[in-house]
This record gives C-alpha cells, sequence and structure tokens, in this order.
C-alpha cells in the first residue's frame, strides 16, 4: 500500500491511498446481477429486497491472463464460406413433445437450462430423458439433491418396456464438487450430461457457499466452456424464485443456450413445458405432458384434453384459440360475475393477465354499459394454462359478458381477436392456423375480427362471422338460456 501526501504550510494533509490487494469485496442482486460496492437493503436496479449477496473477487494471476492470451492467439478467424452450415447434427430424442420445443432434438455441445417450481416434475423429466436416450448415446446424471437410492426407486417407477434396456447403459452419479464432476465427464466421455441442480454445485476455489450468484455464474461459465469445446451436450435443473422466475444472476439466462421451463398447476394432472430462449430453434414453442404414475405421459392433442371435461351450452364459458409457438391451443376460458357485498370488489384472473383482465372490464363497463363495478369478477384458465397474448381478449369478454347476462355461448363456437379500448376487434397473427385448428376439433363457427387479412386461407368446414367491434362480437354469440 503506498500513501502520498501533498499539503501546504495552513493546509490539513490531502492523503491518496492506492490499495494493492489481490482480493475485494463486493455485493451482487441474486435478482438481476447488479454490482454494488456497499450491502443494500433493495437492489436499485430490481427494487428486489434482501437480494444482495456479498461476493469476494481475486485479481487472476499474471500467469493466468498471459496463458489466455496465448490461448486466444492460436485461435484464427476464418471465413464464412468456409463454414459447414448446411449440415445439422442432432440427437434424436424420442419423447417427441421434449424434441418439438427444443427445435427437433438435443444440438451437440448445447447448454439447456430447465427451471420449475419444487415439485412440478423437473427431476422426474429429466431422468426419464435420460433413460430414453441411454439406448442411443451415453448418459452420465450427476445429482446434487438426491440419493442414488432415491433416483434408483424413481427409475424403477418409470421403467416400462421401451426403456427397460436403456436402464443398463445410463450412469449415474451423486456429487456437488464441479471439480470432480468435470473429473467425471473426462473419465467417461458421455454425450448428455444430466445436472440437478446448478444451484447445489459449487467450487472449492471459489469462497461463497453453494447456490450464491459466484457460484452459479462460474460454474455455468465452466460447463458452457467444457460444452462449446467437447461437443457434449448438458442439461441444467435450476430452482426458481417466489416470482417464478429462475433463481442466481439474470446473467445464467445469457450463458445457456436455451432457455425451459416446466409450468402448471401441481395439484393438476396437466404440465406445460415451455420455450423462452433457444439458439438453435424457434422460441415460444411448448410441449404438454401429463403427470401419471409412470412419469410424464405425451399428449399428442392438448386442445381435445383441454376441452374434455368442459360443460355445453352454459353460461361464462368460452372456447379461445391461442398460439403457442407454431402450435394452436384451443382453451376453454371462464368467466363469473357474482354481486360483491363489499366496496371494492374483487377482480381474480388464473391463466391470463391481470392488467389484461382490468382492461377488458372497463371495455366492458364504458363502451357496453355493463354495470360490473359491484360485481366481483372472476376468470380462470382451465387445464393450468397461461395465456399471454392478447388473442383471448374476445373470448375473456364473452364469458364475463355471458355469466352477467345469464346467456349462453353455442358450444361449436370459438372466438379470436384482441380487444382495443375504444371496444374495436383488432386482427391477430396466424388466423388461419387457428380456424384449421377449431376445424380439425369439430367448431363450426368462429367469430373473427372484420379487419382479418382477406388473403389468408380459411377452412369451409366452419363458418366465420366477422364483427367491427365488441359490440357487435357479443351479439353474434349469446344465446338465451334454455
Amino acid at each position: 500500500m503506498d500513501i502520498f501526501s501533498d499539503s501546504g504550510a495552513d493546509e490539513q494533509p490531502c492523503v491518496i491511498i492506492f490499495c494493492m490487494a489481490k482480493t475485494y469485496t463486493r455485493y451482487v442482486c441474486r435478482e438481476c446481477g447488479k454490482v454494488s460496492a456497499a450491502l443494500l437493503g433493495r437492489c436499485p436496479q430490481c427494487g428486489a429486497w434482501d437480494s444482495m449477496e456479498e461476493e469476494v473477487v481475486s485479481a487472476a494471476p499474471a500467469t493466468a491472463l498471459a496463458g489466455s492470451r496465448r490461448a486466444s492467439a492460436l485461435s484464427k478467424p476464418r471465413p464464412l464460406t468456409a463454414l459447414d452450415l448446411d449440415k445439422e447434427e442432432r440427437f434424436p430424442l424420442p419423447i417427441a413433445e421434449f424434441a418439438r420445443v427444443l427445435g427437433g432434438g438435443i444440438v451437440p455441445g448445447s447448454l439447456v437450462l430447465i427451471g420449475g417450481d419444487p415439485g412440478i416434475g423437473k427431476s422426474t423429466l429429466m431422468l426419464q430423458m435420460a433413460m430414453e436416450l441411454g439406448a442411443q448415446v451415453k448418459v452420465l446424471y450427476v445429482s446434487g439433491e438426491e440419493s442414488e437410492r432415491q433416483i434408483g426407486m424413481r427409475a424403477r417407477r418409470l421403467l416400462h418396456t421401451k426403456s427397460a434396456a436403456a436402464a443398463d447403459q445410463l450412469l449415474l452419479v451423486t456429487e456437488t464438487n464441479l471439480e470432480l464432476i468435470l473429473e467425471h465427464i473426462e473419465a467417461t466421455k458421455p454425450h448428455v450430461v444430466v445436472i440437478d441442480s446448478i444451484q447445489t454445485v459449487y467450487m472449492p476455489q471459489v469462497s461463497t457457499p453453494a447456490g450464491s450468484v459466484t457460484q452459479v455464474r462460474e460454474g455455468a461459465a465452466r460447463l458452457r466452456e467444457l460444452a462449446k469445446n467437447s461437443g457434449v451436450a448438458i442439461f441444467l435443473v435450476g430452482h426458481v424464485t417466489k416470482e417464478g422466475m429462475l433463481a442466481g444472476p439474470k446473467v445464467l439466462e445469457h450463458i445457456v443456450d436455451t432457455v425451459l421451463y416446466l409450468e402448471g398447476d401441481r395439484y393438476q394432472s396437466y404440465r406445460v413445458l415451455r420455450c423462452v430462449k433457444n439458439r438453435f430453434g424457434a422460441t415460444s414453442e411448448v410441449g404438454v405432458f401429463e403427470m401419471q404414475d409412470r412419469g410424464m405421459v405425451e399428449v399428442p392433442n392438448p386442445s381435445e384434453a383441454f376441452l374434455a371435461e368442459r360443460a355445453v351450452n352454459t353460461p361464462g364459458s368460452a372456447i379461445a384459440v391461442a398460439m403457442e409457438g407454431t402450435r394452436p391451443l384451443l382453451v376453454e376460458i371462464q368467466g363469473l360475475s357474482s354481486p360483491s357485498p363489499f366496496t371494492n370488489p374483487r377482480r381474480t384472473a388464473n391463466g391470463i393477465d391481470f392488467n389484461r383482465l382490468l382492461l377488458v372490464t372497463a371495455v366492458l363497463t364504458r363502451r357496453l354499459g355493463l354495470r360490473l363495478s359491484d360485481q366481483d369478477l372472476f376468470v380462470n384458465v382451465v387445464g393450468g394454462m397461461a395465456i399471454e397474448e392478447p388473442a383471448a381478449d374476445l373470448a375473456v369478454a364473452a364469458a364475463i359478458a355471458s355469466s352477467y347476462q345469464d346467456k349462453m355461448i353455442s358450444a361449436d363456437t370459438v372466438l379470436i381477436g384482441e380487444v382495443g379500448l375504444s371496444a374495436e376487434l383488432r386482427s391477430v397473427g396466424q388466423l388461419s392456423l387457428r380456424l384449421r385448428e377449431a376445424a380439425n376439433l369439430g367448431f363450426k363457427k368462429a367469430i373473427i375480427p372484420q379487419t382479418r387479412k382477406h388473403s389468408e386461407p380459411v377452412p369451409k368446414s366452419i363458418e366465420i362471422i366477422t364483427a367491427r367491434d365488441l359490440r357487435q362480437a357479443l351479439a353474434a354469440t349469446m344465446m338465451e338460456r334454455k
């Protein structure tokens, strides 16, 4: 440490201190990755409370920096035309719904992160995938949360004729030390590695505990380097926070190639595997599974499954067609209007955005004259699905109006359209694909916006009714209760 003093005869000395320490402490938000020099009770970036974690940073040795410079000097730029871009190698995945979400299969050298609520079925799905892949390629399953006996008991429950031969080819190890995990990978040379979970893995040279921001970030970076250099496909299981976001720094999602979420109500049987990032395929793809005693069972026609228990010709029930990636899904939206005994009525949304519910309610009240200010409103998407696009606005509005007026919506009618603040209906994308799916499931009538593109082909087996605004759409939809 060097101290320099610069002072005059009648002045207080001014001391400048240069700290030559090789380590220093900083604080990192585990939610967004914001770095701060001081410990703060609330993150200034994302506003999360008690999310700042202490991180001890060590300066890199000069020899390590020199080695990295020598290694980078060996890499040579190549022209784009010299790359073989036509050949795309993927491991075929027997689970079709999983392969659909990944973009057709597993890309060698890819790093995939899958998150979900506790008990939603992440470990079950990963073990089932590893057992299915074991018949084709060598798979190493690394568990940091369960013992080998626990995993063996689950594997015995998942065993069936198709995967019985694959069980002997699946390698299993329980380990949390990343250095030892890397040694196991180097010794066994697998094609696919599953690490359950990344929050339990730690690096001995990092002083922070397992699951901290530094451990998660540095561990994922080491695994990414391994995947890119060796061609091993690595799956990481991650925890989620109370808000449903992946735990750890936000940079973790930027490190990996693909981010998957396993969603659904843990008290229901259906699970939705949703892709929010994919460098090797389309984003926003979904795969639908049903949790049974023998594991995750694929649902090849989720629209039919979601509508199987629908009550026909009941007020408050409407059918919407939502796009999940490239797949159209027909879901039932239920609305219930009930007089409120309180001054401030309740608004409850399950499966749709709460702000969209408030918007649709305001339009129904202001533009159509429905007196909903003294009504408790409940909207539910059946099956545990979560609809994020505004194309379901018309179905939400119809379900609420149907319950309030005690009128039925025809059971063979689907409603597609976005509702504007002036009650106008706005067109939505991929309309022909939505209508084709509705026609395949036997629906005979579709209420759509009048501003649709006439160049889009529509199936002839379904009657198309266009509406300029919400009032026209509801008039063409409502039926008197018998």
